[in-house]
């Protein structure tokens, strides 16, 4: 079977949904409110015009370095571009990256009020300027990345100290306790 790069969009969305719960109050959630992450569906399409058409049973959130991955089994058909089916894959293990929401960090922020300047004989008049600068982090941003980490080391935003918490509330999300 040929190697389809999977669009997996689905996944983030659902751990958006997964955090957002999280953060919710006890007394707010139910306790029969089934779990948001049973079953991810996953699509995507080659560049030969076949397409996977399944779904993604996720067992668990782990970590690997500094990427998060949920592990799971994935079950679904490839197909052509006509349409015949050229292969399946039922309950076969995975382990997925997990995207996290880019994050944006204010660098600086300046405000200059109007300026005159008299010098020998040249006038000179800047009116009101603001100058904002954001760094936004995420894959690729590789300056964005480095200025949000400086500028987070010293309120811990640029380590990875609350990824083992962030992995036991997802895992609680998906059922499991240990």
């Amino acid at each position: 079977m040929k190697r389809a790069a999977f669009q997996l969009s689905a996944i983030a969305i659902a751990l958006v949904t997964a955090l957002a719960l999280a953060i919710a109050p006890a007394s707010a959630r139910q306790q029969a409110t089934p779990a948001p992450l049973a079953s991810i569906p996953v699509t995507g399409t080659a560049d030969d015009g076949s397409t996977f058409t399944g779904t993604l049973v996720p067992s668990a959130f782990t970590s690997e370095g500094r990427q998060l991955n949920l592990d799971g089994t994935l079950s679904g058909t490839m197909r052509n571009a006509a349409g015949a089916t050229t292969g399946t894959v039922d309950a076969t293990p995975v382990t997925v990256p997990v995207a996290l929401p880019t994050a944006t960090c204010p660098i600086l922020h300046l405000t200059l009020g109007p300026l005159d300047l008299n010098l020998l004989g040249l006038k000179v008049h800047l009116d009101r300027v603001v100058l904002d600068i954001t760094a936004i982090s995420g894959p690729g941003n590789l300056l964005g990345n480095l200025l949000c980490a400086i500028a987070g080391l010293l309120n811990g935003v640029g380590d990875i100290a609350g990824l083992p918490a962030l992995i036991a509330q997802l895992n609680a999300l998906l059922g499991l306790t240990g």
